[in-house]
């Protein structure tokens, strides 16, 4: 009797064995690939209670979801010899569940190793085609996509959709971005020396130009002065022509008190003439008899 329950308690102990080792949960995170022996007897996408065969069945649970990989510091090179520092974010997804475990055994660890390698590649040849200002343009956009696509081909092939790649940072290279400081500040320098000799240029034009325009305008100014005396002359002239004609011994008066007053207006002046000298003909010195050189104060 004691044999029967102990053999009747054996049995239920491997009856609740079997059926705890006959069913296995998918939640809504995960895939399930039902191993029989090794070798995939089905899938498994949607959550739920599933069962399985003891033993036979081994379950290989999945992730569903989309896994983000942060890969910093890929050094690459750009046309113009220039290093610098790319940072990317990579969104992928499990597409194909059966060749993710034909190809890396359901290894996510596996194929993110993988896929970097040609994110690496993709990465040099997108960058290697470009300059350095071509990563901080619109550009920027175009070569995302490039690298998308190139990476997507080799995760294909894993089982793997890459739903994303994005570039989150481009630095430079320490050395490189001194060597790029100092040529920039230089370029700085050379513009500034450009701006400076074109303003001195400008200012020497400026001054000519004005220089110039004073210059002739004094020309113009004097002309005009000369041609208006001139007409002044002439017109003053024709005024004593008038007068002399109309009076010559009132006219020959006149013009001699102008000489006198022309040669004497000077202190301490004096002159030696003779008496009877034209000069004095106003004055009645004419009529003198005396031919003794008389001295004017």
């Amino acid at each position: 009797m004691g044999g029967l329950r102990t053999a009747g308690a054996v049995a239920l102990v491997v009856i609740l064995i079997a059926a705890y080792m006959s069913y296995f949960i998918v939640d809504e995170r995960k895939k399930a690939l039902v191993l029989r022996f090794g070798e995939i007897n089905r899938i498994v996408e949607a959550p739920g209670l599933y069962f399985k065969l003891p033993i036979a069945d081994n379950v290989v649970q999945i992730e569903d979801r989309k896994v983000i990989w942060e890969t910093p510091d890929y050094i690459v090179q750009v046309v113009d010899g220039r290093r610098y520092k790319v940072d990317t974010i990579t969104v992928a997804r499990i597409a194909d569940a059966q060749k993710f475990r034909q190809t890396v055994s359901a290894d996510l660890t596996r194929a993110r190793m993988r896929i970097e390698t040609r994110l690496d590649s993709a990465l040099r040849q997108t960058y290697g085609r470009r300059s350095f200002d071509a990563a901080l343009s619109k550009d920027r956009v175009v070569m995302m996509q490039e690298i998308r696509d190139q990476v997507r081909a080799e995760a294909a092939t894993l089982g793997i959709e890459i739903v994303d790649v994005r570039i989150r940072r481009t630095d430079l290279l320490d050395e490189v971005l001194d060597d790029t400081y100092n040529r920039m500040a230089s370029e700085r320098k050379a513009e500034a020396a450009d701006l400076r000799s074109k303003g001195e240029a400008t200012k020497t034009r400026m001054i000519a130009e004005a220089d110039r325009t004073y210059t002739e305008r004094i020309a113009q100014a004097r002309k005009q002065s000369e041609i208006i005396r001139g007409e002044g002359d002439a017109e003053r002239n024709k005024v004593f022509a008038q007068a002399f004609q109309q009076d010559p011994e009132f006219f020959s008066f006149y013009r001699s008190l102008q000489a006198y007053a022309t040669s004497l207006a000077g202190k301490g002046t004096t002159m030696v003439l003779n008496p009877d000298s034209e000069f004095f003909k106003h004055f009645g010195a004419g009529e003198s008899k005396s031919t003794a050189p008389a001295p004017v104060q």
